[in-house]
């Protein structure tokens, strides 16, 4: 029984790993000056990232994406850029890299958000 679940579990990582990889979301971040270490620890020491979301559709990635422009750290990341791609797809943000609103723009955050530009 035991050995019918482990491969069970086996042959599952694929098909729930195909999901993750149909939405991937983009992050660069701006770090507040002096915090550019502690700023891009989220991307292993560097700038920016990918990350491998789970997404059945472009809206839920979409949905996704736009969460990661949420910033807790306001004395230490000033700015993200967010983008996703939905199965190879680039989704539509509604801004440009510099935040400003454009209707084909790639970037989910808004540069008006209250929780970026905030570097003290």
């Amino acid at each position: 029984m035991k050995k019918a679940i482990a491969l069970a579990a086996l042959l599952a990582l694929p098909f729930s790993n195909a999901f993750a990889a149909d939405c991937v979301v983009h992050i660069k971040r701006t770090a507040c000056a002096g915090q550019e270490a502690e700023s891009y620890k989220k991307c292993n020491g560097k700038q920016e990232c990918d990350t491998q979301e789970s997404a059945e559709s472009e809206a839920e990635c979409s949905a996704v994406a736009l969460k990661h422009c949420d910033n807790s750290r306001l004395d230490i990341t000033k700015y993200k850029v967010v983008t996703a791609t939905f199965k190879g797809a680039t989704l539509t943000g509604g801004f440009a890299s510099s935040g400003k609103p454009s209707s084909k723009g790639a970037n989910f955050c808004a540069g008006d958000r209250p929780d970026l530009n905030q570097c003290k």
